[in-house]
């Protein structure tokens, strides 16, 4: 069993036991579950942001811990004062050491749009996402079929969040180029082995369905790295342990889209 074989497994006993202590009525008394949501896709592509979809994440299975006491509240109000363009927020706990109440405490401070990161394998997931102020919930091809994407994908729409659907490689981005979903990724970490390659990203871009938003994910460690990929057509870019490995990943995150925007100003 690999990594993403033992997370999906978690995950689906993880549901099952928040079904029992969180029944969906309960789900949908939340604060948030008649709150409008704001849109990932118009953010990631206005012109006056970064494109940069800025995580919160405390610690991966590949790298452990990474900055596990972090300050919700302080990282994402910096992050988007650093001119990141959304935030994404991981929530699974055994892996990612994050939590529903991290998404919730970036939602209480800042008004765009955050991604929940998290694995999911059940509708379930998806109201709860809406419950705890999530405008836009990952979808993983690699853990899923097309039929469940399709499926998870109208729940989320008919619920008014939108999807962000990630793929690994040539025939995943093949086999969805139907999906109704809102932004197509592109994730550089193979999740089964997490070797980082960001070529991917440039090898998939011509396959990227009509009408689509690009997002490259994991491994962009540099501006110029965004920059490069820019020139392929991707509008989003989600970075998380390239700011969550320092000290201050708010300030990390300032800096690297200044230099960005340095880099860029050439051009236009």
């Amino acid at each position: 069993m690999d990594i993403l074989d033992e997370i999906i497994a978690n995950k689906h006993q993880e549901v099952a036991e928040r079904k029992e202590l969180f029944p969906l009525r309960l789900l949908e008394r939340s604060l948030y579950f008649e709150s409008p949501t704001v849109s990932l896709r118009k953010y990631v592509t206005r012109p006056d942001k970064s494109g940069i979809i800025a995580e919160i994440k405390r610690k991966s299975p590949s790298k452990g811990a990474i900055n596990p006491h972090i300050s919700v509240e302080k990282v994402s109000i910096g992050y988007m004062q650093a001119g990141a363009s959304a935030l994404s927020v991981l929530t699974d706990t055994p892996f990612f050491g994050g939590s529903n109440d991290d998404l919730t405490t970036a939602r209480k401070f800042n008004f765009c749009p955050i991604l929940r990161k998290d694995f999911v394998v059940d509708e379930y997931q998806i109201v709860e996402a809406k419950s705890i102020g999530a405008d836009a919930i990952l979808l993983i091809a690699a853990s899923l079929s097309p039929g469940q994407i399709r499926t998870f994908a109208e729940l989320a729409h008919r619920l008014g969040m939108e999807v962000l659907l990630e793929v690994h490689s040539k025939e995943e981005l093949q086999r969805n180029q139907e999906a109704p979903v809102d932004l197509m990724g592109v994730n550089n970490r193979d999740l089964k082995t997490f070797r980082v390659d960001v070529t991917l990203s440039k090898e998939l871009a011509a396959a990227m369905p009509r009408g689509t938003v690009a997002v490259s994910e994991s491994g962009l460690d540099s501006p110029q790295a965004v920059a490069d990929l820019m020139a392929y057509g991707y509008q989003g870019f989600l970075i998380g342990q390239r700011f969550m490995e320092t000290a201050q990943p708010e300030k990390a995150a300032r800096v690297f889209i200044q230099e960005l925007k340095k880099i860029k100003s050439p051009v236009t």
